[in-house]
């Protein structure tokens, strides 16, 4: 049976943004920055997540609908901008879906010591991708109580990294020196790695996706995104050092990364082979429960884009009873096989088809970010006599000052996605092209779809217009 309206309190509110922001697939991409890592999670918390879970805290609760980011850009800009973001948000979770199960298979493979050809791993991945468009076809509330498991078993994971992080550096010293003045932020090192930050502390937003399933959105909305948002910097934080506590940075592998600190880490401990197993299983899972979370909320603000008949009807098509965006759930999972076999054949390692698959999913990702927090400024102009139950505590000249950050850190990230050696004055043609490439292809193809749809549901007012 669908969940009935209005259900999801407090507590399930806190548990779904938790599994859509902490992720742990990039967790090890974060620790190859080093130990300046720490740095730059403070000054990324302060900076960047402060003033952005206040943004969306304040169009959340003043806006509150199914479509979540599209609902408030089209708001501010009108209904093509909107089939963009739209379009954006959702055709990202289909490229970012392969690099989540690449990471998946690359630890099973390591955690059970299994020889996966890459037609094996390939054939795991979409599997994984089609189980996750059932979980999400079934009903919201199979879906949201995915999540809210896929939340506590990632927060036991990252806890005990940190926890046997420090009780190995009590016995046997840090893999990496932590001074003051190595875990200051710095562009030495992995920064290519940096923008993997700001990527992981996405998605506070996604919540308001549900927003008519939401038990009084008002109030519980906001303390869900601040209490949560402070749970995951914390955990975050404590994760990184358990990995950096274990392994030496130059060690730390984007797929393995996780399950070789696991098995450094328990080593030693009593029952460690079963510890090693058993928080390995764990990983493997939150994987999972995180494209649940995921595929739900773009899924939904997809649907309702194509039901406003701005993007293909066929990605607004809803279950007759249980009223789940079948349609769009189904078409994530087709490109996500499309992608996962395509870049399959072009590979030849498992880290290096993760982060192409990562990069080029996490530059379409970030786009939309760009226009909600364009939307916040053009609503607070354009709409300043709406009720807002939960504005942002600023000025005028502040608010821009807090939307003009979070705009910085995204254009960052995107540039550093794109061009990893920015920092030191390289940019590789060979690595950036094809994913400028595939950038634009993206782009143009749902330009293309936007511009057929909206002209289709142009002619009927028209003649309408004309009759009259």
């Amino acid at each position: 049976m669908s969940q009935s309206r209005n259900t999801i309190g407090l507590g399930g509110q806190i548990l779904f943004i938790l599994c859509a922001v902490l992720i742990i697939d990039t967790l090890t991409a974060a620790a190859a920055l080093g130990p300046s890592v720490i740095g730059w999670w403070g000054l990324t918390l302060l900076a960047f997540v402060v003033p952005y879970a206040l943004i969306a805290t304040e169009l959340g609760t003043a806006y509150p609908a199914d479509g979540g980011l599209y609902d408030w850009v089209k708001r501010a800009f009108g209904d093509k901008m909107a089939a963009r973001t739209s379009w954006l948000y959702w055709i990202n979770v289909g490229l970012w879906m392969p690099a989540v199960y690449i990471l998946f298979a690359g630890m099973a493979s390591e955690l059970f010591d299994l020889e996966l050809s890459l037609a094996a791993q390939v054939g795991l991945c979409i599997l994984l991708t089609w189980l996750t468009v059932w979980f999400c076809n079934v009903a919201v509330d199979i879906g949201v109580g995915i999540s809210k498991v896929g939340a506590l078993l990632k927060m036991v994971v990252i806890l005990a990294l940190g926890i046997a992080g420090f009780l190995y550096a009590k016995e046997h010293g840090m893999a990496n020196e932590l001074t003051w003045q190595s875990m200051l932020p710095s562009f030495e090192g992995g920064v290519g790695f940096l923008p993997a930050i700001i990527y992981n502390l996405l998605g506070l937003e996604l919540v308001a996706c549900l927003g008519r399933d939401l038990k009084d959105p008002v109030r519980s909305m906001p303390k869900a995104m601040l209490l949560a948002s402070l749970a995951i910097a914390l955990l975050y934080v404590f994760g990184t050092l358990g990995i950096l506590a274990a392994l030496p940075v130059d060690q730390v592998g984007l797929v393995a990364g996780l399950t070789d600190a696991l098995k450094i880490l328990f080593a030693a401990l009593p029952y460690g082979q079963f510890w090693v197993m058993g928080l390995g299983i764990l990983g493997l899972l939150t994987l999972i429960s995180n494209m649940v979370s995921w595929t739900m909320g773009s899924s939904r603000a997809a649907a309702e884009s194509a039901q406003a008949g701005e993007l293909p009807a066929l990605l607004g098509y809803r279950h007759r009873r249980l009223g789940t965006p079948v349609g769009a759930n189904c078409l994530t999972g087709l490109v996500s096989t499309a992608v996962i076999l395509c870049y399959g054949l072009l590979a030849s390692s498992n880290d290096e088809l993760f982060w192409t698959v990562f990069a080029f999913s996490s530059t379409v990702f970030l786009l939309p970010y760009l226009l909600m927090f364009a939307a916040f400024l053009r609503l607070r102009l354009k709409d300043a006599r709406h009720p807002r139950p939960f504005p942002l505590p600023a000025s005028r000249p502040l608010a821009w000052l807090l939307t003009g950050c979070s705009l910085s850190f995204i254009l960052g990230a995107l540039l550093l996605f794109i061009f990893p050696q920015l920092a030191e004055g390289i940019i590789d043609w060979q690595e950036s092209g094809p994913l400028l490439l595939g950038l634009g292809l993206t782009l143009l193809l749902g330009e293309a779809l936007i511009h057929r749809r909206l002209g289709r549901t142009a002619q009927p007012e028209l003649a309408r217009h004309t009759a009259g």
